[in-house]
């Protein structure tokens, strides 16, 4: 079998083409002939900030993982054939702490291009534990192909769980801080259970382009900061008879900036969230969660029980996703990183082998 990947091997170095020998699945484990993988803000941090991997270098990138099932083990054979995403954390399913739904928490969780080779490549091998199944005849009649889904396994998964464990719900002001690749899922899965929503970013474009996918508001922390941005927050809660306290905060920016800001938007009974990751550290007064009996919530990828209900949302066109992703050849993929790191792709780059 033709198969190829793109190894990174140092950071200093670009991605380099390999080919090998697809690893026969294991019997818990399928091998997935790739459609496309999306390039995340992770990929970036492990090949330009040292952010570490867990699985020593050379390794393929890449977690966001969507394709198709061409090999599987004695006690996968279900997956054979399907069309599927690939969580992009995988959690054991059999620990003290699965049985208990905390698999996000399972101290024998995998993720591909951390753990493992991951999905820049042709072909990879990973456990059958959690694989969301897609319905290709309804993903193609909302006119979207198989590769493109696999934004589906992070970018959008990700600000799932993160608004269902916030518990949105009709008549919340939610505020989403960073509204790139996962913020804009944020601000479209908040409208999309109801609350109104409040956009925040750097980026006038990308503020812009939300405007008809969910934000009702928008500002730009470059214009507006500080108590100043806390003060139009709440005119725009009073104008629209919205609520002045529990309002629910998602910093999605990844940036010791929108952590500061997510912080100081606190109130009464808000509920923050933090979604983005970032090495960078902030200096912050802890006794104001006690003040405004606040509550804080990591959100480390997504409970794979969770992927079939994002998937619908995406099926039932509730959650647009063409707008927001633009397709490449996996050939392509070091000018695409470079392009992404600087800051000069406006839709999240899906990497498609070519070969």
């Amino acid at each position: 079998m033709a198969a190829h990947r793109w190894l990174m091997e140092a950071t200093d170095q670009p991605l380099r083409k390999t080919e090998f020998e697809p690893q026969q699945p294991e019997a818990t484990e399928v091998l997935v002939k790739v459609a496309g993988c999306g390039v995340c803000h992770t990929d970036l941090g492990f090949y330009y900030d040292g952010v570490r991997t867990r699985h020593p270098l050379p390794l393929t990138l890449g977690h966001e993982i969507s394709g198709t099932v061409i090999a599987a083990g004695s006690n996968a054979q279900i997956w054979l054939g399907k069309n599927v995403i690939i969580p992009a954390v995988i959690p054991c399913g059999s620990c003290d702490l699965c049985q208990r739904d905390l698999g996000t928490i399972c101290r024998d969780q995998k993720s591909p291009g951390i753990d493992m080779h991951g999905g820049f490549a042709t072909h990879v091998t990973v456990p059958a534990y959690g694989l969301c199944e897609i319905d290709l005849a309804r993903l193609e009649k909302i006119g979207m192909q198989l590769a493109d889904a696999s934004v589906i396994a992070d970018a959008l998964t990700t600000p799932y769980q993160a608004v269902t464990q916030a518990e949105v719900s009709p008549g919340d002001l939610a505020i989403v801080i960073g509204v790139g690749g996962v913020g804009g899922y944020a601000v479209q899965l908040a409208s999309a259970m109801g609350a109104t929503v409040v956009a925040i970013d750097i980026d006038d474009s990308k503020l812009a382009a939300l405007k008809d996918f969910g934000a009702s508001a928008t500002f730009n922390v470059k214009k507006v900061q500080g108590r100043d941005l806390r003060d139009a927050i709440r005119d725009f809660a009073k104008q629209n008879g919205l609520r002045q306290t529990e309002w629910k905060i998602f910093e999605c920016s990844g940036t010791a900036a929108g952590q500061e800001n997510a912080y100081g938007l606190l109130t009464f009974g808000a509920c923050l969230s933090v979604v983005g990751f970032t090495m960078d550290k902030i200096q912050l007064r802890l006794a104001n969660l006690m003040a405004f009996h606040a509550r804080a919530l990591g959100n480390w990828g997504c409970l794979p029980r969770y992927y079939a209900e994002a998937l619908e949302l995406v099926l039932d066109r509730k959650i647009k996703m063409l707008p927001f992703i633009k397709r490449y050849p996996l050939s392509d993929i070091n000018n695409v990183f470079a392009k992404a790191h600087a800051g000069k792709l406006v839709k999240r780059p899906i990497l498609v082998p070519d070969l």
